[in-house]
């Protein structure tokens, strides 16, 4: 299995970034927050973005998450993402028994994999849901070579087994996080992991309702 482009004893980095050919990206927003949450970060999509697609050709990137629409500050969140290079696919969160709210987004990325076959070559994956591994396979045997971005932690064995490439969300976070500008200092507060304190209002993704997916004083990604 090919962890990064560094220590592939196979082929060089530039070798397999010419075999890529274009790229699509699918990224499982929830799974994406709950591994950078894992790891004490907070995502810099911006860098994410630039990361994944590597240098190669970009056909899209789509990022999948649950929402809720009476929410403005997740609305101005999924604003920005569409307005930075994301196509965003949401969908409306749903009450569970326990009271809890929840948005499964499996099937939408499996079909998103599979409608777009023959309009890239390599599907970059963000997601450890083994349930997926399905999809992943199918899209193999129709040509696509299939990259896997998750934390090892949190990846399902199947899932990396039918993937061409898995790459741990570990290895790379350094080129992913949001780093602490000048004058803008970490909270105290230890149930904030990875969001800074800033002169003026600014928000971070959360994927659940109850946990309110765009608090106050988080730092949100700027365009350049």
């Amino acid at each position: 299995m090919l962890n990064n482009f560094s220590s592939d004893p196979i082929f060089t980095p530039e070798q397999i970034l010419e075999n890529r050919g274009r790229v699509a990206i699918f990224i499982d927003g929830s799974n994406l927050f709950y591994a950078a949450l894992q790891l004490g970060i907070e995502i810099d999509y911006t860098k994410l973005l630039v990361r994944l697609t590597a240098g190669s050709r970009l056909l899209r990137s789509f990022f999948y998450t649950g929402v809720d629409r009476t929410n403005e500050k997740q609305q101005g969140f999924l604003l920005w993402m569409r307005r930075n290079g994301y196509r965003v696919i949401a969908k409306d969160l749903v009450q569970l028994p326990d009271g809890s709210k929840k948005a499964n987004l499996d099937v939408e990325i499996a079909v998103d994999m599979m409608a777009l076959v023959g309009s890239y070559d390599t599907a970059v994956l963000v997601s450890g849901d083994g349930d997926l591994a399905y999809a992943v396979d199918a899209v193999s045997y129709r040509g696509v070579r299939v990259e896997v971005v998750s934390l090892r932690s949190m990846t399902s064995d199947s899932l990396i087994n039918v993937a061409d490439r898995y790459i741990d969300l570990e290895s790379i976070q350094e080129t992913i996080q949001k780093t602490n500008r000048p004058g803008i200092h970490p909270p105290h507060n230890n149930n904030s992991p990875g969001v800074y304190n800033s002169p003026v209002p600014n928000y971070v993704y959360r994927p659940l309702s109850g946990m309110s997916m765009l608090e106050e004083n988080g730092e949100q990604p700027m365009s350049h």
